[in-house]
């Protein structure tokens, strides 16, 4: 399949690049040529290819897709079930209970409507941890959307060798959609016996170790007495971070804590959206920025959010740091972009599809600028950041391979069979 998209704006995500028109040619699935209007006589255009489809952008924006670090795509069934509620009262009380409900096929269809809702929002690709992944790494693939799997295990289920076992399944096909992180849930979930495992697991094959961490002050608070340490030091003391790794939220802080993270090489994933309604806290973002710690975004569950969208991430990631810190200049927009684009692929392991170069997977979007919030384009890069919603999402591509375009879905699947299904799964759990 070879794909020409011409009369583009192009942000490529590279250090230092600017944005510039011209077009990008892409070959089974890779970006095979990026070139500006000034070359090959302005037009850029390889005489003799023949394009199976040739994508006249008219003058919008194409850059990198967008990177949900992390996620948990099934629970779009629990959207505005179980709202209003403190972190572990939701938890414990309502999402535990409700979850046990769900069967394999419940898995497979409530995956792919937070799918649709990825492709709408320019997401190409989501950091994932959930049960049952075959199914939730089976809806991926059918629809063509890219999946990292994380690990999930905890004292409710699941083994290190479990997580073993999916590393090497997962991760035996490099051109697959599917991947696979190690990880478990959090510190007060699992016990000092399974990290340990998985911490030796992580050790045979020099993998990174993710999870949950630091999300509540109670959370901080219990480990500090069972442990007499923050749980970013505790883990740290079982050996879960000799390889790297990614902490999900990391709100609640120690100093020590930023010199352990940093040290390690360990990415942070920012939540604001889930932290803000769950009353859990604000992540101190701009500090990690100045330490030089790798700050990525997710939207977390749609239970806890309630919605899977980047565009109000990454307003709120730069909002509420300038508020936190009474300083205006506080985390600007390439910042975020960077954070959204970059540092999302490289937290979840996909340094193929973290800028627009020959050579990278072609997961793609089209921002439209001809929307009034988008003029005039003084600073694009800042409109999007600050302006741009949803409703600027014109296509969003992956693999070389439109799955959304001007509002329609090309999923192997209609919408109304996707909301069918969930609707039902809903009814059936929720509505007893």
């Amino acid at each position: 399949m070879r794909t020409r998209i011409y009369n583009a704006r192009i942000l490529t995500m590279e250090d230092g690049a600017e944005i510039f028109r011209g077009e990008i040619q892409i070959e089974d699935g890779k970006i095979s040529s990026v070139m500006s209007c000034d070359d090959n006589n302005g037009t850029g255009r390889k005489h003799d290819v023949i394009w199976d489809e040739e994508i006249d952008a008219c003058g919008n924006l194409i850059m990198p897709g967008f990177k949900n670090a992390h996620t948990h795509s099934p629970m779009t069934f629990l959207r505005s079930y179980a709202d209003d509620m403190k972190l572990q009262e939701w938890l414990y009380d309502k999402v535990f209970p409700a979850e046990a409900e769900l069967t394999e096929e419940d898995i497979y269809w409530l995956t792919k409507l937070a799918i649709m809702e990825y492709l709408t929002s320019g997401i190409t690709s989501s950091f994932d941890m959930y049960k049952l992944k075959h199914e939730t790494a089976r809806a991926s693939e059918e629809t063509g959307f890219r999946m990292v799997l994380c690990g999930d295990i905890n004292d409710f289920g699941g083994t290190a060798q479990d997580v073993e076992n999916d590393y090497l399944k997962y991760n035996k096909d490099k051109d697959s959609l599917i991947s696979y992180q190690m990880g478990f849930h959090a510190e007060y979930t699992t016990s000092r016996e399974l990290m340990e495992s998985l911490a030796e697991t992580a050790d045979r094959h020099q993998a990174p170790v993710c999870v949950h961490c630091s999300e509540t002050k109670k959370e901080v608070e219990e480990c500090r007495e069972r442990s007499g340490m923050s749980p970013v030091a505790y883990m740290d003391s079982l050996g879960l971070f000799r390889h790297g790794g990614v902490l999900f939220h990391g709100v609640h802080m120690d100093d020590s804590d930023f010199d352990i993270i940093k040290n390690h090489g360990i990415y942070v994933v920012t939540n604001p959206a889930s932290n803000l309604k769950l009353a859990s806290g604000i992540a101190p973002v701009k500090r990690y920025l100045e330490l030089g710690i790798p700050v990525a975004i997710g939207t977390d569950g749609p239970a806890s959010n309630n919605c899977l969208d980047m565009f109000r991430e990454m307003f709120l990631v730069t909002g509420l740091q300038k508020v936190m810190c009474d300083d205006p200049e506080a985390v600007p927009a390439r910042d975020v972009l960077k954070m959204a684009v970059t540092n999302g692929a490289h937290a979840m392991g996909l340094t193929d599809c973290d800028a627009i170069a020959p050579g990278k997977r072609a997961d793609l979007i089209m921002i439209d600028l001809s929307q009034p919030n988008m003029q005039p384009l003084h600073n694009i890069e800042k409109n999007i950041v600050y302006s741009a919603s949803k409703q600027n999402v014109k296509m969003t591509m992956i693999g070389g391979r439109i799955l959304y375009q001007d509002g329609e879905f090309r999923i192997g699947e209609t919408k109304e069979d996707i909301y069918q299904n969930a609707n039902r799964i809903a009814e059936r759990i929720l509505g007893k």
